[in-house]
């Protein structure tokens, strides 16, 4: 009798397993060409995962909780909660799991720095755990365990797998009545060292409605600025500042043209570069960046840029006693900020991120080392007829 029923539950994880994996391929098909008609069979896989009967293996009290609100909240994240009316939320987070964390974060303002999250896992050893981190930072040493702002009950906090499944169970209390409010899924497929989270693999921001279940995004995937980011900062230092430099060296001998050819060139780079660095910024707070030598390195260029600005506009006349001090400053401080900014894209495409922006590194690799093979050559080449025309 009792390897019946042992049979009968090893069956129903089977089944279950494969319920889970039909759900993984219908989401993966869900991003891509396939997410039309394949959005009725994603809502009925859900439906069938939030019926799922948790009482068999989630540890009381959150085994016999009754009318939870189940929603789709991220890819195959699920939320379950239930509101009581002392302002006390029972949350269960649902989601495929094969190896390392899965965390649900609470935040104040959409962003990650700052929050408080509860992270589960399942260490090498099989062996549960589940954490509340708080998120002082965004690199891992910043994130400091068994620290937050959630007030968690007297209620344990679990950790649960079943099939493909993990499930990360806990209770907390709340001001007041929890309303609209920004929650931050992520996952890392790293497992924790010492419980010292790995980075994550992919996050996203939610803002959930507790008052009528439902979620939206937050914001919008930054793929597209760091991707026009890119362009701005390539257009600026890798093309148009350069050119402008170029002007000034080998076209003096076309008076007035080069002067404002290169005045023209120069004041075109230092509006993308300014425009680059209003994008960059209002990116660095929307992703939570923690870059400061690439940010530190386009302030200080675009600062030397502004300099050069002012020089246009304080230059002496030819006779001037100091317009030979005011060349040595133009010259060198134009070519310092040509350093940097150059060095800044090449550091920027280093720094992007991997996976969907890969392409996007690719192409601005691609793009850079074109340009600057392009213009060293040109550049050699007027440099050596340079020398013949005033050798004759």
């Amino acid at each position: 009798m009792t390897s019946q029923v042992s049979l009968t539950k090893m069956m129903v994880m089977i089944l279950e397993s494969q319920k889970k994996i039909r759900l993984v391929t219908i989401a993966l098909l869900s991003g891509g060409a396939y997410a039309a008609p394949n959005s009725v069979a994603m809502d009925q896989e859900r439906s069938e995962l939030c019926n799922t009967d948790m009482s068999s293996f989630l540890p009381p009290p959150y085994n016999n909780i009754s009318n939870m609100v189940c929603r789709p909240v991220w890819n195959t994240f699920l939320l379950r909660y239930q509101k009581k009316e002392d302002n006390v939320v029972t949350f269960i987070l649902s989601a495929v799991y094969t190896t390392g964390w899965v965390a649900m974060g609470f935040s104040k303002d959409g962003r990650m720095v700052g929050s408080s999250a509860m992270v589960g896992w399942f260490n090498r050893k099989g062996q549960a755990r589940i954490k509340e981190y708080y998120l002082q930072g965004t690199r891992p040493s910043q994130v400091i365990e068994d620290a937050g702002e959630l007030d968690l009950t007297k209620v344990p906090p679990a950790v649960v797998i079943n099939g493909a499944m993990i499930y990360l169970a806990f209770q907390a209390k709340f001001e007041k009545p929890l309303a609209s409010q920004p929650i931050i899924l992520a996952f890392g497929t790293r497992f924790p060292n010492h419980f010292r989270l790995s980075s994550h693999d992919d996050k996203t921001t939610v803002l959930f409605d507790f008052t009528a279940g439902s979620a939206s995004r937050a914001h919008v995937n930054p793929g597209q600025m760091k991707k026009n980011h890119g362009v701005l900062g390539t257009l600026a230092w890798g093309l148009f500042l350069p050119v402008g430099a170029i002007v000034a060296r080998y076209l003096k001998h076309k008076d007035p043209l080069w002067y404002y050819l290169h005045a023209g060139v120069q004041f075109l780079g230092f509006l993308l570069g300014l425009a680059n660095v209003v994008l960059g910024q209002q990116l660095y707070n929307k992703i939570d960046a923690n870059i400061p030598s690439h940010r530190g390195i386009g302030i200080f260029a675009l600062t030397l840029s502004i300099l050069q600005i002012l020089a246009f506009f304080l230059r002496p006349k030819k006779d001037a006693k100091i317009r030979r001090y005011w060349n040595w400053y133009h010259h060198w401080f134009g070519r310092i900020a040509l350093f940097f900014g150059v060095f800044n894209i090449v550091w920027g495409i280093h720094l992007g991120a991997a996976g969907d922006v890969m392409e996007d590194r690719l192409w601005f690799s691609n793009f850079y080392d074109s340009s600057h093979s392009y213009y060293s050559r040109n550049a050699v080449l007027v440099e050596g007829i340079r020398e013949d025309y005033y050798s004759t």
